[in-house]
């Protein structure tokens, strides 16, 4: 934990609003991000934030400071997210025209409009991909491979081990490139993270 959160988090252990509001605003890009990677659209997402950032405000007191503060938000988030999932397993049907696209490929679009629409459905599609993914491996690929999470890192936040951790990545890679294979042809996790990253990222 860095030293320039250790005064923040004791002033919002002890109750000051405003010392957990600067936690709000320093991790909620983080944090929505990956909401919005796990639950795959805003509204969900949002939720899932609101959600968490009560649970952690109502858990701070608990928090032990020889921990890392993010893997400890990060356990909260995940947890919530996949209760969100279970709660509601639906899929939202979003037209094509309405699929946001990340800045660089937003980029290439307006270089090429011919390409805008093929590249919306690729977007749309792997968005698609990961909502058919289990819940499980949802989570784990988010955190290792879209996130950077470390392996050691992500069994903590998970309650599972590095070996289980690193079978679930496996897994979903296995099936995210059976069915994107046009989209996902990763020599290696690099590549994949850099490939999925920048297409999820503004997936619907």
């Amino acid at each position: 934990m860095g030293d320039d959160v250790r005064p923040i988090l004791e002033r919002a252990q002890a109750g000051d609003r405003e010392a957990f509001g600067q936690l709000v605003r320093s991790y909620h890009r983080r944090v929505y991000m990956t909401a919005y990677r796990v639950m795959g659209n805003h509204d969900d997402a949002n939720d899932v934030v609101q959600d968490s950032f009560v649970r952690a405000m109502r858990g701070l007191s608990a928090f032990d400071m020889r921990s890392d503060f993010f893997t400890w938000l990060y356990r909260i988030v995940i947890n919530v997210a996949l209760n969100h999932l279970r709660q509601r397993r639906r899929r939202r049907t979003v037209s094509l025209d309405q699929v946001p696209l990340p800045p660089n490929l937003a980029r290439e679009a307006e270089q090429s409009p011919g390409r805008a629409l093929e590249l919306k459905r690729m977007v749309a599609e792997i968005g698609e991909a990961l909502d058919e993914l289990p819940d499980t491996l949802r989570a784990t690929l988010v955190l290792v491979v879209l996130e950077g999470v470390p392996y050691r890192d992500a069994a903590e936040i998970l309650d599972c081990s590095e070996g289980t951790v690193a079978w679930r990545v496996h897994e979903a890679r296995q099936r995210l490139t059976g069915r994107l294979g046009k989209y996902l042809r990763p020599k290696n996790e690099h590549e994949l993270r850099g490939d999925t990253t920048e297409a999820v990222d503004g997936s619907r």
